[in-house]
């Protein structure tokens, strides 16, 4: 079995996690977050095989494609269901259902393209900044008249 990157970093911060909680909280809470992170584990392998099964080009309405997503969601609301039931502690399992989110988010840093000290960048002071939109990510329109961009 491989251990994608990703999967590594959310076991740290779910090993992490789980002794923080069992030194500074409860032994329910601890046991709620680690099944929690086992439940998050499942399923994002599940939702991880889907997407590289849509990348290869398999067809998202094929039986199989739905069958695996329905049984990720199948699998995740028993799991969860199930873990209320046996008394485990709500938020220590929403916390281990979360913590693929910082995963994600630190992979994501980490592989980010490399910054081109080299790439064109437009001078601090050119007259085109005032026309670039940060919200749109485009150009704004050209005024009418001076007082609507007065407004802006």
């Amino acid at each position: 079995m491989t251990v994608d990157a990703i999967e590594r970093t959310n076991l740290a911060l779910s090993a992490g996690a789980a002794a923080l909680s069992l030194a500074f909280a409860t032994p329910l809470f601890a046991a709620s977050l680690v099944a929690g992170a086992a439940l998050e584990t499942v399923n994002f392998r599940g939702l991880r095989r889907s997407a590289l099964a849509f990348f290869r080009g398999e067809v998202p309405g094929s039986a199989g494609y739905r069958a695996v997503a329905g049984l990720r969601l199948l699998v995740l609301t028993v799991g969860i269901g199930a873990s209320l039931a046996l008394g485990a502690h709500p938020v220590g399992l929403v916390i281990g259902l979360s913590l693929i989110v910082p995963a994600t988010l630190i992979e994501a840093w980490r592989h980010r393209p490399p910054v081109d000290p080299d790439a064109p960048a437009l001078a601090p002071d050119d007259p085109a900044w005032e026309r670039w939109d940060p919200w749109r990510a485009s150009e704004r329109p050209p005024a009418e008249d001076d007082d609507e961009e007065e407004v802006r």
